[in-house]
């Protein structure tokens, strides 16, 4: 029987994430997921592929989602009040223009002085209306393309065989930063194949396969780029056809609610045999 051995959120978009026993769902993803976003002095998203110390800052959000508090080595804690109300500012995800609400002078010291570099933090706003593509179409706040990220612990397994045999070491579920992992299946990258899938009594789609990039090159611990893997070895059997290598599977939420590590993961659709 497949079940949730893992939930993550990620308050901020590429900072550490959050280990939760259960997590209520939004129709943008687990609760606080992705709802804050570092940006440089031109509102442009921070990301670990160009700035991979953000993997250091550790945010934490109150249950009620009016104070967060980040941690990072040789620094200070910071509590912010969340600002809900203020002023919108355009921001620049991928090219794409949103909106979001600046948390002000303190929060904005605090991360110049982490990443060494002029950054800004600003908040999804409550009127926030993002549409996200793939197979199946929904919601998100500031994650790269959908609600949430599924991944099979099989998967993982396989990734540590294949490193092993070409000498390397295994490495953590952490460098594919994923919501849910999921263990119980009998064969890896499954989870490719699941389009609806009811966990709790939330319901999932199916979006699209997570196409990897350089920010599983980066140990979440340190901050440090690592190497060349896993890109490497997963380029040697997860090329995608579209370019790429794969790793995991990206899902909108068709129906909210709440979800527990433990939950039975239940696929009520799979794909249709190819042929």
């Amino acid at each position: 029987m497949a079940r949730v051995v893992s939930l993550l959120h990620y308050p901020i978009k590429g900072c550490a994430g959050t280990p939760v026993s259960g997590s209520v769902v939004t129709a943008a993803g687990l609760a606080h997921d992705r709802s804050f976003m570092v940006v440089d002095h031109d509102y442009v998203f921070r990301t670990q592929r160009r700035d991979p110390r953000l993997a250091v800052i550790r945010p934490e959000v109150g249950a009620d989602g009016h104070l967060l508090t980040l941690h990072a080595p040789g620094m200070a804690e910071l509590s912010v009040k969340v600002d809900r109300d203020g002023a919108r500012h355009g921001v620049d995800l991928f090219g794409n223009r949103y909106t979001g609400i600046d948390q002000g002078e303190p929060v904005a010291r605090w991360l110049t002085e982490v990443l060494d570099a002029p950054s800004r933090l600003v908040r999804v706003p409550p009127e926030h209306d993002r549409a996200t593509d793939g197979e199946t179409p929904g919601t998100a706040g500031y994650a790269d393309s959908a609600a949430v990220l599924l991944v099979g612990r099989p998967s993982l397994d396989l990734l540590h065989l294949r490193l092993v045999e070409q000498g390397g070491e295994p490495l953590p579920m952490s460098r594919f930063r994923p919501n849910i992992v999921v263990d119980g299946w009998d064969e890896p990258h499954i989870e490719d194949n699941a389009r609806r899938v009811t966990i709790g009594n939330v319901q999932l789609g199916y979006t699209k396969l997570a196409i990897r990039c350089p920010v599983t090159l980066v140990d979440q611990e340190t901050g440090v780029r690592a190497g060349p893997e896993p890109l490497r070895t997963l380029a040697t059997y997860r090329r995608s056809a579209a370019g790429g290598v794969t790793f995991g599977a990206k899902f909108a939420v068709l129906r909210a609610g709440e979800l527990a590590v433990g939950d039975e993961v239940k696929v009520e659709r799979w794909a249709a045999a190819a042929g």
